[in-house]
C-alpha cells in the first residue's frame, strides 16, 4: 500500500510545489526583463529631451547673449570668472580679435534699435486701430440712441439749424418791400407786378409768346398760383383764434376770388397780393402772402475742359455769294485765327454761284492753310431743314458740337466758348437769343452814312441799353445741339424755303428729357437783310415771312416815325414859318 500512495504523494504534494517555484523564478526573469526595457526607454527619452533642450536653449549667433556679462575696459568677463586684462581666461587677445568683438556688439546693439523700432510701429498702429474702433462704437451707440430717442444732442443742434433759418427767413421778410416802399434812384429800378386770376396771368415780360395775357402753360407756374390761392382759401376759412375780429363766418370758395397781383424780388422772395369778395356788396377781403427765398446752397462744383471740344459749324447755302464772302472774313479772324478748333461744312443747294463760293473757300484755305472744311452740293430746290440735317451727319468724328448757322450771322470767339459751356452730351441743348440788327438804312438816315459793321454793332449795343431802341432781341437761327443721336427725325426735310424748321426742332427737344437753355449771348448778331416772301410760300409761312420782315426793318417808334412822316414835315414847315414871322 506504501509503493501505491508514493506517486499520490507526488502528484498533490511536490508537483504543486515545483511549479510554484518555477512560475515564481519565471516571474522574476521577466520582471528583471520588463524593467531592464523600461529603463532603457527612460534612458533614450532622457537623451533626447537633454539634446533637445541644449539645441532649443543654447544662444544663436545673431541672438543676444543673455546673462553674458558686457565687456568692460581692457578686457572680457566671462561666467563664472573674474575678468582678466588682455583677453580672455588668461589667454591674450590681439587687436584683430577686439575689434570683431566691437563690431559684433555694434551689430547686436543695431540689431536692438531696430527690434525697438518695430515695436513702436506695432504700438502706434495698435493705438490706431483702437481709435477707429472708438470711434466706430461711439457712432454707433449714437445711432442707437437717435433710433431710441436718446439723441439729445443731435436734437438741440437741430433745433439750433431750424431756428436760425426761421430768423433768416423772417430777416427776408423785414427786408423785402411790403409794408412800406424804399428810395428808388429811377424809374428803371422798380420792379413791377404782375396779376393774375383763376385762368388768366397778365404780364409784362412778354417773352416768346409776345401776348400780355396767356393762361399759364408751365405745369410749375400753374401749381404755384393754384397753391397761393388754396393757401388763402385755408386762411380764411380757419376757425377764429386770438380775438381776431376781421373773420367772418361766411366760407370762402374759389368762385369768391377776384384777382391777385405777384412780384418777386431775386435776393429777397415773391409777394401776393390777393383779393376775395367779401359779405357785402362794397367790402373785400384782401390777403398778403409771401414766399421768402432760402440762402444760397452749392449744388455742384466742376471743371470744365473745352480743349478737345470742337465746334462743327454747319452752314445751308443758296447763292448769296458776296453775303457768303462776309461770313468767311468774320470766320477768318474769329474761327481760324483765335479759336482754332472749328470746321465748316457748307450745304449748298443748286449750281448757280457754285464756282464762287468754292473759290472763297480755296481761298481761306490756301492763304491760312485751313483744311477743316467740308462743301456739300444738293442739285435740288433750297430746303434749310434738308441742309442742316445732310450737314450734321456728314460729320464722321464722334461727338462734337453742332453749330447750325446762317450765312447773315455775325458771332464772337466768346460766343463759342459759350456754346461750349453751355450744351452738354445727353443733358443740355443751348438755343441763344442774339441781337437782331435793323435796317442800317433807316437808321442811319442812308446808306451813304453806315459805318463798317464791327463799329454799328457796339454803337448799337449802347443805344440798345440806353434808349432800347436800335436793338431788338430776337429768337436766333442758330442751333446748338450736341451730339448725332438726338438728330434722328429731328428736322422736317419736307419743309422748302424760308422757316418752320426752327421750331419744329425746338419742340422736339422740348418734349424730350433734355434741358434746354435759353438765353441771351452778347457775342451773337444777325446781320440785318433785304427779306423777300416768295408767293409760292403756303400761308403761314408767307405770314411768318412778314412778320419777320416788319420786325427787322425798324424799332416800332422809328416804325412810327416813318408812318406818321407826313405830319410831321408838315408841322416842322408850321414851325419854320411861324419863327419866319416872329423874326420879320
Amino acid at each position: 500500500m506504501v509503493r501505491r500512495d508514493a506517486p499520490t504523494l507526488l502528484n498533490y504534494v511536490i508537483l504543486p510545489n515545483l511549479l510554484l517555484r518555477l512560475s515564481v523564478v519565471m516571474l522574476r526573469r521577466g520582471l528583471l526583463a520588463w524593467l531592464s526595457r523600461v529603463g532603457v526607454l527612460l534612458v533614450v527619452v532622457c537623451c533626447c529631451l537633454s539634446l533637445l533642450y541644449v539645441i532649443t536653449c543654447s544662444p544663436h549667433a545673431d541672438e543676444p547673449m543673455a546673462g553674458q556679462p558686457l565687456p568692460r575696459a581692457g578686457g572680457i568677463a566671462m561666467p563664472g570668472g573674474p575678468s582678466r586684462p588682455g583677453g580672455v581666461g588668461g589667454a591674450p587677445i590681439g587687436p584683430a580679435g577686439r575689434e570683431g568683438f566691437q563690431a559684433l556688439l555694434q551689430e547686436r546693439e543695431e540689431q536692438h534699435q531696430q527690434h525697438i523700432a518695430s515695436l513702436k510701429k506695432q504700438i502706434a498702429q495698435l493705438k490706431e486701430a483702437l481709435q477707429e474702433r472708438s470711434e466706430q462704437l461711439k457712432g454707433m451707440q449714437d445711432s442707437v440712441e437717435k433710433t431710441a430717442g436718446k439723441g439729445t444732442v443731435g436734437d438741440v443742434a437741430d433745433d439750433h439749424s431750424h431756428s436760425d433759418l426761421q430768423e433768416f427767413l423772417r430777416s427776408q421778410l423785414s427786408r423785402a418791400e411790403i409794408h412800406s416802399g424804399v428810395r428808388l434812384p429811377s424809374e428803371y429800378a422798380v420792379v413791377p407786378f404782375e396779376s393774375f386770376t383763376l385762368q388768366r396771368v397778365y404780364q409784362l415780360e412778354m417773352g416768346l409768346t409776345r401776348h400780355p395775357e396767356e393762361k399759364p402753360v408751365r405745369k410749375d407756374r400753374r401749381d404755384e398760383l393754384g397753391e397761393v390761392v388754396e393757401s388763402a382759401l385755408h386762411a380764411l376759412n380757419a376757425p377764429n383764434r386770438g380775438g381776431d375780429k376781421t373773420k367772418a363766418s361766411k366760407v370762402y370758395t374759389p368762385s369768391d376770388f377776384i384777382e391777385g397781383i405777384a412780384r418777386t424780388e431775386k435776393d429777397k422772395g415773391t409777394l401776393y397780393e390777393l383779393t376775395f369778395r367779401g359779405e357785402q356788396k362794397q367790402e373785400f377781403r384782401r390777403l398778403l402772402l409771401f414766399r421768402p427765398f432760402g440762402p444760397l446752397m452749392k449744388v455742384k462744383s466742376e471743371l470744365v475742359e473745352t480743349a478737345n471740344m470742337p465746334i462743327n459749324i454747319v452752314l445751308p447755302l443758296s447763292q448769296r455769294a458776296d453775303k457768303f464772302k462776309q461770313f468767311m472774313h468774320n470766320f477768318r479772324e474769329v474761327c481760324v485765327k483765335q479759336d482754332g478748333r472749328v470746321h465748316l461744312t457748307v450745304v449748298y443747294f443748286g449750281k448757280d454761284q457754285m464756282n464762287e463760293v468754292k473759290g472763297t473757300l480755296e481761298n481761306t484755305s490756301r492763304e491760312l492753310n485751313f483744311r477743316n472744311f467740308t462743301l456739300i452740293q444738293l442739285n435740288e430746290e433750297f430746303s434749310r431743314g434738308r441742309g442742316l440735317d445732310v450737314g450734321a451727319r456728314a460729320w464722321k468724328g464722334g461727338n462734337v458740337l453742332l453749330f447750325f448757322c446762317d450765312v447773315d450771322i455775325f458771332f464772337t470767339a466768346d460766343f463759342l466758348n459759350t456754346c461750349r459751356l453751355n450744351a452738354q452730351p445727353g443733358k443740355k441743348v443751348f438755343y441763344p437769343i442774339l441781337f437782331s440788327q435793323y435796317n442800317p438804312a433807316v437808321i442811319y438816315g442812308s446808306h451813304d452814312h453806315v459805318p463798317p459793321v464791327e463799329q454799328q454793332l457796339v454803337m448799337q449795343l449802347i443805344f440798345m441799353r440806353r434808349l432800347k431802341c436800335f436793338i431788338k432781341f430776337d429768337v436766333i437761327n442758330c442751333r446748338i445741339v450736341m451730339e448725332q443721336n438726338h438728330l434722328s427725325r429731328g428736322f422736317d426735310v419736307d419743309i422748302k424755303g424760308w422757316g418752320g424748321e426752327d421750331v419744329h426742332l425746338y419742340r422736339k427737344y422740348l418734349h424730350s428729357n433734355l434741358l434746354v437753355v435759353r438765353a441771351p449771348s452778347r457775342g451773337l448778331f444777325h446781320l440785318w437783310h433785304e427779306k423777300r416772301c416768295a408767293d409760292e410760300l403756303p400761308p403761314d409761312q408767307y405770314k411768318m415771312c412778314m412778320q419777320s420782315k416788319a420786325m427787322n426793318e425798324a424799332s416800332h417808334g422809328q416804325l412810327g416815325m416813318l408812318l406818321f412822316r407826313h405830319e410831321i414835315e408838315a408841322h416842322l414847315r408850321k414851325q419854320k414859318q411861324r419863327s419866319g414871322a416872329k423874326k420879320s
